[in-house]
């Protein structure tokens, strides 16, 4: 297994080199999103035969390319074969629907030489066996993408959030190097074996803040998410689906592996900042959602929410772990993965949703669209599942792995320190805040983009996306309902990962009557998403059968109600703006500095009130603005070395001389 996994790898950065040749030509690059396709599909396909016949063929693979007369170590276990899982059969979906969209694209050279490395630095990274080559992937995965973000360069938006980009994966980046350095010890063994045989205990609680730090950059921790809401808007719409679906959920698997495989025993207080973090990050990310009109920035923002509701899983199984409750902790690990599982799906579709809509309107703003349902049924029904699904409503995915978070929450009251026993509800009922507001940002959402009337030209001549988007886009929707309604089959799948990673695994769930899961007692809890499922079917046939029989067949016409306000324009509809606008008075002062002015017109004047808001990122504000003002402070003033004379410069030099010699003596 670990071979063919490796020779993936080597597959597509083949087709990497050939897409330099083959994105000349339309043809070429449908055919490097097909190759891609089928390479992920095989991918996918090896990891799922490793993860449910866990040490089967699993053996690593040794390559005489790595460190100064060493060794690159690759391979698969139960861990990184179920992330491979998730990566490989996202990435696959999401190179069929490039097939169709990325045909479109305006500079393909920019783009498919770049799209095969970033899988496969991505896939490199969940093989690596050792820390060199862990970083190597890391490092291709992250070039690979900021390449692809900078592909419409000439956006000067898109250089900007290049940039950030580039900065923020730099210093991540920088993090993972140091925690293997501490993990590796004075005798500098890197791979993963010879880490787990080193005692990590007194570097433990220092490899869990540079883990924060590295992976909680790439996968969107607040404060560390500031690249998310300006790169994924500028990649294209099948690369955004890439990096907020997938790549964020690698970022995941590095923490995971650092923490909860090399870095030793957890203490019960690690899991105090992951579970801090994870629910500021699952609030704020939700209402920066809320305040979008941009369609990419608030599925960017949502990455931000629910990698939230992961990290909050993880703190969990962390808590749970240290306190030795050991099935508590399978529990909120089970549902921690349960959740990657699902966020790559949904994320996935609702990213290949508004790019069909971005696509057939030109625009990503929901105040320009309007009315798509009628002229893209296909995209809009798929748009609605994915809607629904992040939205955590029953019987699609997004809600079993929520509902199994809350399920492990209501076990904290049996921690022995009151410190997370006070803790955790609060986190749990930030959640529970987070998953009403992501409810209601998507009736958001899907409502001003799909319902109502055109707002714009460009939204009435709108049309149904090419075939290979639709079959992708129906495909991840039957996904997120097979996973909400037979959900026991994916925690079986999972028993090997938890077993690795916490030392327990939850009962046997398949097996129950109605496909339930029954994650602690079946006295306590207990759901089964295919009877909901079945009851939902019977409930519309019923209300349809009801309808035909009992209601009147007469049909009259009528104008649509109009507010009072006799105008077929459609700036009468109500607004994306609008829409938020109850929360953002409840929250904006505090979390936006928000500030409303209203236009309001003349007495007798039929014009329309305008409302204009503005509204402030508070985190870049407060962290990251400080520091570009000094750097750029600092390097106005270096830059005046740039134009001394040759005397100044000779002066320079003896000092610069002199002070090494002052130090080197000292030293001696």
């Amino acid at each position: 297994m670990s071979q063919l996994a490796a020779s993936g790898v080597g597959l597509l950065l083949a087709l990497s080199v050939l897409g330099i040749f083959a994105a000349r030509r339309a043809l070429g690059t449908r055919l490097v999103y097909a190759a891609c396709a089928a390479v992920c599909a095989a991918l996918a396909g090896v990891a799922l035969l490793g993860l449910l016949a866990p040490g089967a063929g699993l053996e690593s693979v040794e390559i005489p390319v790595g460190l100064p007369l060493g060794r690159t170590v690759l391979g698969l276990d139960p861990l990184s074969a179920a992330f491979a899982v998730i990566v490989n059969l996202a990435a696959a979906i999401v190179s069929g629907y490039a097939i169709g969209y990325g045909a479109h694209a305006r500079e393909p050279l920019r783009v498919v030489p770049f799209y095969p490395a970033f899988i496969a630095g991505m896939n490199l990274v969940l093989l690596a066996q050792d820390a060199f080559s862990f970083l190597v992937g890391w490092e291709l995965m992250s070039l690979a993408s900021w390449a692809l973000v900078l592909s419409e360069h000439r956006a000067a938006e898109n250089r900007h959030a290049a940039l950030v980009y580039l900065i923020m994966a730099s210093g991540g980046a920088l993090t993972l190097l140091l925690a293997f350095g501490l993990l590796a010890g004075p005798h500098g063994g890197y791979s993963f074996e010879a880490i787990r045989r080193v005692s990590s205990a007194g570097v433990g609680p220092i490899v869990l803040l540079l883990a924060l730090l590295g992976a909680g950059s790439k996968a969107g921790l607040v404060p560390l998410h500031a690249w998310l809401p300006l790169a994924h808007p500028a990649a294209p719409s099948h690369v955004s689906a890439l990096m907020s679906a997938v790549m964020t959920k690698v970022a995941v698997y590095g923490f995971v592996r650092l923490v909860f495989d090399l870095a030793g025993p957890p203490a019960w207080w690690w899991s105090v900042p992951v579970l801090l973090i994870a629910a500021v990050t699952a609030l704020l990310g939700v209402l920066y959602a809320l305040m979008e009109h941009d369609l990419k920035r608030l599925l960017a923002y949502h990455t931000v929410e629910n990698i939230g509701i992961i990290f909050i899983g993880l703190g969990l199984a962390l808590a749970f772990e240290a306190s030795g409750m050991r099935a508590a902790a399978a529990l909120a690990f089970a549902a921690a993965i349960f959740h990657v599982f699902n966020h790559s799906l949904f994320k996935s579709l609702l990213f290949m949703g508004s790019g069909a809509v971005l696509n057939a309107t030109g625009e990503r703003d929901m105040e320009h669209l309007g009315g798509l349902i009628k002229a893209m049924p296909v995209t809009a029904v798929a748009f609605l599942a994915g809607c629904i699904a992040i939205s955590a409503l029953p019987p699609f995915n997004g809600f079993v792995s929520e509902w199994l978070t809350f399920q492990a929450i209501l076990l904290s009251p049996q921690l022995p320190q009151w410190v997370a026993r006070l803790l955790v509800p609060a986190v749990g009922a930030t959640l529970a805040c987070s998953a009403a507001l992501a409810a209601a940002c998507f009736v958001k959402a899907f409502g001003m983009s799909f319902l109502g009337r055109p707002r714009t030209k460009a939204a009435s001549a709108a049309a149904e996306t090419d075939r290979f988007s639709q079959i992708a886009m129906l495909l991840l929707a039957l996904l997120c309902l097979l996973a909400g309604i037979l959900p026991g089959f994916v925690l079986d799948s999972l028993g090997a990962v938890t077993q690795l990673a916490v030392g327990e695994r939850l009962a046997p769930q398949s097996a129950q009557a109605w496909m339930r899961i029954v994650p602690v007692d079946i006295h306590r809890s207990a759901y089964s998403g295919l009877f909901v499922f079945v009851m939902i079917l019977l409930a519309a046939a019923a209300t349809a059968f009801v309808v035909r029989r009992v209601a009147s067949h007469a049909l009259r016409r009528s104008p649509a109600w109009d507010c009072g306000f006799p105008d077929a324009s459609p700036a009468t509809q109500y607004t994306a703006g609008s829409f938020a606008q109850p929360i953002r008075r409840v929250f904006g002062s505090v979390v936006f500095r928000a500030r409303e002015a209203v236009a309001m017109p003349k007495p007798g004047d039929t014009a329309v009130a305008r409302l204009q808001v503005e509204l402030h990122d508070t985190v870049w504000d407060a962290l990251y603005a400080p520091i570009i003002r000094l750097v750029a402070a600092t390097a106005e003033r270096l830059n005046r070395m740039q134009f001394l004379t040759i005397r100044n410069y000779l002066t320079l030099v003896f000092a610069a001389l002199v002070a090494l010699l002052i130090i080197v003596g000292t030293w001696r």
